[in-house]
């Protein structure tokens, strides 16, 4: 629990001054910049002392200026952390509205314009998250996807949502597919115990949805870029 701990408490002994600047700074100046960079730097921090590294291959891969679709598999709750620092640019990401609700820490999520969506299967809320997300792009700010829509609780990849793929195909913005393993053995589903270790984060060459007839192709095309990254264990 060492390290679990470590992260803990560098995240809210160096968080909660940071929000007591930056938070008021943002909501006066309509700005999220300095309060993304500063929480970026205190994740890096925050992985430093608790001795997770991260591996990066295929950076090059990722456009330049321009906003994207970062789509991932998901296997375990430091994906985010391990993910989002490697993103060049501002990024925005889908989250549980309840997250929203948090104090403070949901505050800094609507103030970074992350796109809080409803898991009640409705269309009109898919269609509330997909319009929102639109505007964010346009905006020039990623989006950051874990496509299965929650955790591996094994490691193997799970069927994707269609949400994200909507987006993609409505937007035409590229999506960058992007495969992590390693965290699934140092934070598994369920447990708040972190092993120390090394996340190795994959981007791979974008994907263009005009390139595509149908969400299901396009969907299929970014499948097969995750899995070609992934242990041949954790291809489902």
């Amino acid at each position: 629990m060492i390290a679990a701990l470590t992260l803990l408490f560098t995240i809210a002994g160096l968080g909660a001054p940071a929000a007591v600047v930056l938070l008021p700074w943002t909501a006066l100046t309509s700005n999220a910049d300095a309060l993304y960079r500063v929480s970026l730097w205190i994740v890096r921090m925050a992985f430093r002392l608790a001795r997770i590294r991260v591996e990066v291959t295929g950076a090059e891969c990722v456009p330049r200026g321009t906003a994207c679709i970062f789509m991932s598999n998901h296997v375990s709750n430091l994906d985010p952390p391990a993910l989002l620092p490697q993103i060049p640019g501002r990024t925005s990401a889908f989250l549980k509205r309840s997250l929203m609700k948090i104090p403070v820490l949901g505050y800094g999520f609507r103030l970074g314009e992350f796109v809080p969506v409803d898991r009640d299967g409705t269309a009109e809320s898919a269609k509330a998250g997909v319009d929102a997300a639109r505007k964010v792009l346009e905006k020039g700010i990623h989006i950051m996807a874990f496509v299965e829509g929650t955790r591996s609780r094994d490691g193997r990849l799970l069927p994707f949502k269609k949400g994200p793929f909507y987006l993609a195909m409505e937007a035409q913005a590229l999506c960058v597919p992007v495969s992590i393993h390693g965290t699934e053995s140092m934070m598994r589903k369920g447990s708040m115990k972190v092993t120390p270790g090394t996340a190795q984060v994959t981007f791979h060459p974008p994907i263009d949805p005009k390139q595509f007839a149908s969400r299901e192709e396009l969907m299929e095309a970014v499948r097969a870029a995750i899995a070609s990254g992934l242990p041949e264990w954790m291809r489902g």
